[in-house]
């Protein structure tokens, strides 16, 4: 497995502003330098996918007592004297949830036990009971256990203030499962992260709103409210589409200051006459970085602080719109949000494909697996290029490939990264 993001050292914050192109890396870095998280605490129940505020330890042992793993007949393994077989008295009758000490019982005597029940004490051996044979109140047994045979002895799968889940965490289900193993009924999460979502451009139409000449279809706020759905460490605030408009757009930038933790533009960030982004946000006293990123698609990219809201300002066409945001914005939402892993996950894989590119720049392409190699890693095939609007192909692919800066041509069996869609 690989991750996008090497160790980089810390950039100039000039760097970008002047036209210069800066590496993907370094656009990364600075996307996460941005965030920091708030906690909160909630119950089992509304914790799942949410993200652990701080280490938890087990407050029991777990098993929280010696029980048994089989139905049959506990024993004390000193009982068994001589050769066999060995027949015992049945002193008691043990269930789960049996609460009795039974102290002081007979030597040579057995107890019936039942899976789960506790085991008392001075016993230290389960016999099952198929290789057992009861008559009346005597049991015989063929077979001479060993100490703590078929027994879960208390402490074995978790042992008390052992460490369980680590701060940072995304808690899943058998996360969950755990901490109500061990009696927590709250834990402390970091709190949702609002994310404001904005599209500008005057050509944007709605889906099922009819076109007229030069009006395209709204997909990226769609795109984005998908890709966000599925983070439950996150709520969306949708502020819909807006002209460009300079006034519109700094009136909408006021509501998302002071409602979101984040706010996720598309369109409006590069350098013609009537983007107006930029603008808007420095309005409000915006504190711009990253602002040409060495990448395609997804060059021209904005990303700072409004006071304390994290800005995101995306390229408006689709295709880089995507990429830069699974690629540069979501680590640093997912730091925002307090996780512990942010970046993207990448899988080694192959080149099933030939292509030139520019030294220098990392490119992301759109591509399906289309076989596989000896030792089981995909053979990835190019659908296109990868250009800023085209969608077709981002709907076929399975996922993304890494170019790497440092090449000028990709060969059929070059080593690559891959970014499965699924992750």
């Amino acid at each position: 497995m690989f991750h996008a993001v090497k160790p980089v050292l810390k950039a100039d914050c000039s760097a970008g502003q002047s036209g210069e192109a800066i590496p993907f890396e370094t656009a990364v870095a600075r996307a996460i330098a941005l965030a920091k998280p708030v906690r909160e605490t909630v119950s089992l129940v509304g914790a799942l996918g949410r993200v652990c505020a701080a280490d938890i330890c087990s407050p029991i042992s777990l098993p929280p007592f010696d029980n048994s793993a089989m139905d049959g007949f506990a024993v004390r393994t000193a009982d068994f004297d001589g050769e066999g077989p060995w027949t015992f008295r049945v002193a008691e009758r043990v269930v789960a949830g049996d609460v009795r000490a039974l102290e002081n019982l007979d030597p040579r005597t057995a107890l019936r036990i039942f899976t789960g029940a506790p085991v008392p004490w001075t016993f230290d051996a389960v016999v099952m009971q198929e290789r057992c044979e009861r008559i009346g109140d005597t049991v015989t047994m063929y077979e001479r256990p060993r100490r703590g045979r078929h027994i879960r002895f208390a402490g074995e799968d978790v042992s008390a203030d052992s460490e369980l889940i680590r701060r940072g965490k995304g808690l899943s289900a058998g996360d969950l499962t755990l901490l109500a193993s061990v009696g927590i009924v709250d834990v402390q999460v970091l709190r949702k992260i609002r994310i404001g979502l904005l599209s500008t451009g005057t050509e944007l139409k709605e889906p099922g709103e009819p076109l007229e000449h030069g009006q395209i279809y709204n997909s990226n706020q769609i795109m984005l409210s998908s890709l966000l759905a599925a983070c439950p460490w996150a709520e969306i605030v949708d502020f819909g589409m807006v002209p460009d408009s300079l006034g519109l757009l700094t009136d909408v930038v006021a509501r998302a200051v002071t409602s979101c933790d984040a706010l996720v533009t598309t369109g409006g960030v590069s350098a013609g006459e009537e983007d107006h982004m930029v603008v808007a946000v420095q309005a409000h006293g915006a504190d711009l970085d990253v602002l040409n990123v060495a990448m395609r698609p997804g060059k021209p990219l904005k990303v700072g602080r409004i006071r304390k809201t994290v800005f995101a300002g995306l390229p408006g066409n689709p295709n880089a719109a995507l990429i830069a945001f699974r690629q540069i914005v979501l680590p640093a939402l997912r730091r925002l949000a307090g996780l512990a892993e942010i970046q993207p996950q990448w899988f080694s894989a192959v080149a099933g494909f030939n292509c030139k590119k520019r030294q220098g720049r990392t490119e992301f392409v759109p591509v399906r697996i289309s076989g596989r190699t000896e030792m089981g890693e995909p053979v990835l095939e190019m659908l296109e290029r990868g250009t800023s609007a085209n969608l077709m192909a981002i709907a076929l692919a399975d996922g993304v490939a890494l170019l790497p800066p440092e090449a000028a041509e990709i060969t059929n069996g070059m080593p690559l990264r891959y970014e499965p869609f699924g992750t």
